[in-house]
């Protein structure tokens, strides 16, 4: 530990992950906060996996703690943050690590019910969130705000729902960053690319009935930085950089995390 992030209160919603063989971005993101100095707040609607997220950082001597809440309700992301700023005193940041894109069609097949509940789940997890914490970071005229995004927000993608959600949250926290600036509030998007998480690959191989093994080779095919996929590592060292005060004359950014991938664009 560098201690990158010492004396700092983060809320990392999210926190929690689907099962499988590696670490989803979120889990990563509250450990390596936590082994950085961090006083982390582990948000998920599946407590137990918050708090097996906690148990990890424990583990390591670090500081934690699991909320439960869904944070697609507002009343439930306002008390999120209203329990982080009675626990801290403080809250210096906010991590937005929710998102869903299982059974999402191409645009000429889209779905009501698929479009309405990824826009939903993608969208509500980041502005409420956001919405009840810029109010105390404004009053401390302090803050850091990182939001999780998709490279598929500019990449080329087959499904429509989910780059849509993944271009608003960019659309967003660009406003935001703006809007909070003057206050010392600064708002960064991260755009992971392909990676080897639960989500992407248990979730991917299970929901298209295919091999595990082949759909991580074809996945590390198409990425161009040595042909491999980034694991959540990746996304989490890129988000103790841009939470921390190393960043902070950054704001506004959306950052790739994607060996290339978002390079090929144009």
């Amino acid at each position: 530990m560098s201690g990158r992030l010492e004396g700092k209160s983060a809320i990392v919603v999210g926190a929690g992950q689907t099962p499988g063989n590696t670490i989803g971005n979120g889990r990563a993101t509250a450990v390596l906060f936590a082994r950085e100095g961090a006083k982390v707040l582990a948000v998920d609607r599946d407590i137990e996996s918050a708090q097996e997220t906690v148990s990890l950082i424990e583990a390591e001597g670090g500081q934690a703690w699991a909320y439960e809440a869904d944070a697609t309700d507002e009343e439930a992301c306002e008390a999120v943050v209203s329990h982080a700023v009675e626990r801290f005193g403080v809250l210096d940041i906010l991590h937005n690590n929710v998102g869903i894109g299982m059974g999402d069609p191409t645009p000429e097949h889209l779905d009501e019910d698929a479009w309405d509940r990824i826009l939903a789940v993608n969208l509500k997890s980041v502005i409420f969130p956001c919405k009840h914490a810029v109010p105390v970071m404004r009053r401390q005229h302090f803050g850091s705000i990182v939001n999780i995004s998709s490279a598929a927000a500019l990449a080329s993608m087959p499904t429509v729902a989910y780059k849509v959600s993944k271009a608003g949250i960019n659309a967003y926290s660009q406003s935001l960053a703006i809007a909070c600036a003057a206050d010392g509030v600064r708002v960064n998007v991260i755009m992971p690319g392909l990676m080897n998480t639960p989500m992407a690959i248990e979730g991917i191989s299970s929901m298209l009935g295919v091999d595990k093994n082949d759909l991580i080779t074809l996945r590390d095919s198409l990425v161009p930085l040595r042909h491999k996929m980034g694991t959540a590592w990746d996304v989490a060292h890129a988000a103790v950089f841009l939470a921390s005060d190393e960043a902070s004359f950054i704001t506004g950014v959306a950052l790739p995390v994607d060996g290339g991938q978002t390079a090929r664009v144009g």
